[in-house]
């Protein structure tokens, strides 16, 4: 996976995890994991776990006996993710790409992916891996984010930023939205060889009770900020400052609120 959008490296995974985490994907997390321990799967592989906010909802919602195991590009990001687990906890930790999926055939009866896909430089690579590693029955859970349109936050972080760089827009903010259409989605799917396809819409409402928190969380919390900075001749404080403005007139203030819209898919392995 090589794409400059894919790189959370740096400082920047902890403005992910405490400034947009708690935001935007701890509940999407929570409803997944949900998902996930209602077929009570004995072996469970977590690809782009990130900062481990679906693990440790997946933990906690998975039977005791349960192997779960957590796999992302960047170690990085694990290594915060780890830190959310007491010693003994029944989790496994292990830096992997998702189109290349260092698991023998067969191994878990439960995929997730939680907002991992967008990220993904050969999608229909990574569905075959994961159709590979699943036993015969076993359900692949993928959520995705819908488009702009339902998820302004994104919208508006993408053209603040645009505006300081008129020439050479910074394109991060395309990428986490991309793959909003429900089609593609499902072909890919179904050419991988799954079936049984479940497709669901979660609109969530969400409280912003600190915008310039949030604002720059949306900056510094993904390679957005890399890519400011290698265009240079902006000062990220300024951007920030900029987003946090246009966030007050959407969203309000002293508390914010905004809607934000993800689409979940679950199919099985025939």
């Amino acid at each position: 996976m090589s794409s400059d959008a894919a790189g959370f490296t740096g400082n920047i995974p902890q403005h992910y995890d405490q400034g947009l985490g708690p935001i935007i994907f701890a509940e999407y997390a929570a409803d997944i994991a949900r998902r996930a321990a209602d077929s009570r799967p004995a072996r469970v592989l977590e690809t782009a776990a990130g900062t481990g906010i679906v693990t440790r909802k997946l933990r906690d919602a998975l039977p005791e006996g349960t192997q779960l195991i957590a796999t992302d590009l960047n170690p990085p990001m694990l290594d915060i993710a780890r830190a959310k687990f007491r010693p003994g906890e029944q989790v496994a930790f292990q830096p992997a790409d998702a189109i290349a999926l260092p698991f023998a055939d067969q191994s878990f009866e439960e995929v997730v992916c939680q907002f991992g896909l967008m990220f993904f430089p050969d999608k229909s690579k990574s569905f075959s891996e994961v159709y590979r590693v699943l036993v015969p029955g076993g359900r692949y859970l993928l959520s995705v984010w819908d488009s702009h349109r339902y998820n302004t936050f994104g919208r508006i972080a993408h053209e603040v930023a645009g505006r300081f760089f008129p020439a050479d827009p910074p394109q991060f903010y395309s990428v986490p939205f991309s793959c909003h259409q429900i089609d593609p989605v499902k072909e890919f799917l179904i050419a991988a060889g799954f079936g049984d396809v479940g497709i669901a819409v979660i609109r969530q409402e969400r409280e912003l009770p600190d915008i310039a928190h949030f604002a720059r969380a949306a900056v510094f919390g993904n390679p957005l900020i890399d890519q400011i900075r290698a265009r240079g001749g902006a000062d990220p404080g300024r951007i920030v400052e900029a987003l946090a403005q246009e966030y007050r007139r959407e969203f309000g203030d002293k508390p914010g609120r905004m809607s934000i819209q993800a689409i979940v898919f679950s199919a099985t392995k025939r």
